[in-house]
């Protein structure tokens, strides 16, 4: 069983930035993507942004720009680096793996870690 821990959320003024980290423990063949979901107050889970095994990236579109998403292969930890912070950026964040074995694919979500952004 894989399990995501996420850390690094907290309190950040309008303009700051915060680093999220999420490392992952237990064993799984494959990882075919890691990233990151929000859910703001009052709105469905949205994705922010996702990194591939091959390293290629996509954002949401309110956060390209500001938000730089990594990966280190080596630990099975991802990164969301949040630069310009606005307040709309408040929300829960969730880590997100997705992996497979054989032809099954699974997702595996974090407990998430709090993000408030004050104007």
């Amino acid at each position: 069983q894989v399990q995501l821990l996420e850390s690094g959320g907290g309190l950040v003024q309008a303009g700051g930035s915060l680093r999220l980290s999420c490392a992952t423990s237990g064993s799984i063949f494959a990882i075919i993507a890691m990233g990151w979901y929000r859910q703001s107050p009052g709105k469905q889970r949205e994705m922010v942004a996702g990194i591939r095994s091959s390293g290629s990236t996509n954002y949401a579109e309110s956060v390209k720009g500001r938000f730089t998403v990594s990966r280190d292969n080596a630990k099975d930890t991802v990164y969301l680096q949040m630069n310009s912070m606005q307040p709309e950026d408040t929300g829960v964040y969730y880590c997100w793996l997705q992996g497979s074995e054989g032809d099954v694919l699974y997702d595996f979500w974090g407990q998430g870690t709090q993000v408030t952004v004050s104007s």
